[in-house]
Order: structure tokens, then C-alpha cells, then sequence
């Protein structure tokens, strides 16, 4: 079988690793950490893994290297084979599982930390990697299998990519009163282009139907929660997702009703790759498991506004 394939010598798993290995770090010099040695090692075995199939798997870009597209198809061929070979080892030596899990930061300290270490999860014994990440990472990590689920903010993800929904939210548009007193003087402010607000740039949900009346902002911030503390230090108004505690004191912030902001609802979603589960077989039971506790959890945390809506849609 498969005599083709391994009648000429220049194809190994430790040569198949150096291309995954550069793949994902984006340089040799990144992948090898900076050891001469290994530069040289990483460089020779990629060169006679392209003798051997005799195609071009890298090419240069800037200071670094990036895979072709045949590169590419290989790194993805060869992580699916070498993570199938660590799990049955895994297996074999009774070792723990450890599951890679991508979300947005603030998903990660309001909802997704609190579940991991829930005494029900700990007592698994299976342990995880928490990595914040935006949509975009994710999707192509969970393509390269360098992720095991991530939580995306996007529905449409491409094949063969699957995913579920966690929850639904809304925005809320919250005023410091010692800027504006009330709705009505916040309004104006909007209309004049006069509100210092705060972005979350990198967290905030791309919409191409979003608006928002008050312009530029005045800072951008990388996410909701750091997006809160500015803004709440600095006395700036500040959009953040309904599930999140309202600002403290209330009585110190209006929050303010905006069409445009109230009205849009986003969705959080548990993403995965299929091939996955073909690889793991415990991978199955993890992912429902987390579909179940994240969204018990985000239900714990959404206002009561939304719940009742909820039940009412389920006849409770």
C-alpha cells in the first residue's frame, strides 16, 4: 500500500512538524526561537520536503515566509494526521485532555472563566487554554485545528465550520450624569456631534447596518471591559453589551434609548471544526457540555427584560 509514497526518502513526521511549526509562526526564525541550529534545521527540512513533492510550500514575504497555497493543503493534511497520532497517544499513556479555547475578552472574564472553573468542570479533570481572540483568528485557527471551539460573533462561518448559538444581546448607550443631566440634554449632544463616547473596537459586532448618530468617537479602546473602566475614570459615555452590570453608582449614569443602538441584537455562537470530533472522540461530549453551561450561564446574566421574553416564546 501506498508505494508511491515512500519510495523515494525525503518524507518524515519530524519534517511534516517543521512545516506546521513554520506555518503557524509565520517565519523560520519565529518558529525556531531564534536558535541558529534550528533556523538551519527548519530550512533544510521544508527544502527536502518540496524535493520530495516537488512543488513550492513556502515563499518569502517581508522578513518573513508565508505558505503557498500547496503549502498550505500540506500543513492542514499534516496537523490533522499529527493531532490524530498525539490524541491515540494521549489515549494509550491515560494522559489528560487539554482543550484550546478562543473568545472575545470580555466573553472570557464575564462568562467563559466562571464555567471553567466551575467545581462540575474541575472535577473532570480535563483541563483548558483560554486565548482571547476577534472573530477572524478564530475561524482560521479552528481551521488550522490550532483551536478546539471558539465563541465567534459572526453566524456565517466558512466550511467546514459548524456552530451554535450561545445566546442574544443588545447594546446600551450609558451617560455619565456629570455630563449630561438627562435623555433629553444627550440627545441634543448626539445631534450636535458633541457626546465624548468610548469605542471597543475591537470587540464591537461589525455591522454594516450599525450606525451611530454621535459621530467619531473620542476613544477607542480594545474591548467592552476596558472600554467601561476609561470610560467610567474619565467620564465618558460608554456602549456596552446588556449583560454586562450596569455601571456603578446608577445614580451617577443615565442610560440612554437609541433606535439604532436598542434595537440591533447580536448573537454569541460555539464554533468548531468537524474534523474535530473524527479526531477526539471525547471532543463531542466537551462541546455539548459547553453549549449547555455557557448558555445556562449567559441566561443567568441576561437582564430580566430578556428573559421574560424568553419564557414567553417557550410557553413557560
Amino acid at each position: 500500500m501506498f508505494p508511491k509514497l515512500f519510495a523515494e526518502s525525503g518524507l518524515s513526521l519530524d519534517r511534516l512538524k517543521a512545516l506546521v511549526e513554520v506555518g503557524a509562526a509565520g517565519s523560520i526564525v519565529r518558529a525556531s526561537g531564534g536558535e541558529p541550529v534550528k533556523q538551519s534545521q527548519y530550512s533544510r527540512q521544508i527544502k527536502e520536503l518540496e524535493d520530495f513533492f516537488q512543488t513550492r510550500l513556502v515563499e518569502r514575504q517581508g522578513k518573513g515566509v508565508r505558505l503557498t497555497d500547496r503549502g498550505k493543503e500540506l500543513a492542514r493534511i499534516s496537523r490533522f494526521f499529527l493531532l490524530g497520532l498525539s490524541n491515540f497517544q494521549r489515549g494509550c499513556l491515560k494522559e489528560e485532555q487539554i482543550y484550546r479555547i478562543g473568545a472575545p475578552p470580555t466573553f472570557i472574564k464575564q462568562v467563559l472563566l466562571s464555567v471553567l472553573a466551575d467545581s462540575r468542570s474541575v472535577k473532570t479533570g480535563i483541563r483548558y487554554s483560554v486565548e482571547a481572540a476577534g472573530d477572524d483568528e478564530i475561524e482560521r485557527r479552528l481551521h488550522d485545528l490550532t483551536l478546539d471551539f471558539g465563541v465567534v460573533v459572526r453566524s456565517e462561518l466558512s466550511r467546514p465550520l459548524q456552530s451554535k448559538e450561545l445566546a442574544t444581546w443588545n447594546l446600551k448607550l450609558w451617560v455619565p450624569k456629570e455630563l449630561y443631566k438627562n435623555t433629553r440634554h444627550v440627545l441634543e449632544a448626539i445631534k450636535d456631534g458633541r457626546l465624548p463616547w468610548v469605542l471597543p473596537s475591537s470587540e464591537f459586532p461589525p455591522r454594516d447596518d450599525f450606525t451611530f448618530e454621535a459621530g467619531e468617537p473620542h476613544l477607542k479602546c480594545n474591548n467592552f471591559i476596558e472600554s467601561q473602566t476609561t470610560a467610567q475614570e474619565q467620564g465618558l459615555a460608554m456602549i456596552l453589551p446588556d449583560f454586562l452590570p450596569s455601571p456603578e453608582p446608577a445614580s451617577a449614569f443615565v442610560n440612554v434609548r437609541i433606535p439604532s443602538i436598542q434595537t440591533q441584537t447580536f448573537q454569541y455562537r460555539l464554533a468548531w471544526n468537524p474534523r474535530l470530533l473524527r479526531l477526539n472522540q471525547h471532543a463531542d461530549r466537551r462541546r455539548e457540555y459547553l453549549l449547555e453551561s455557557l448558555v445556562s450561564k449567559m441566561r443567568a446574566l441576561s437582564p430580566p427584560k430578556a428573559k421574560s421574553r424568553s419564557s414567553r416564546n417557550t410557553g413557560k
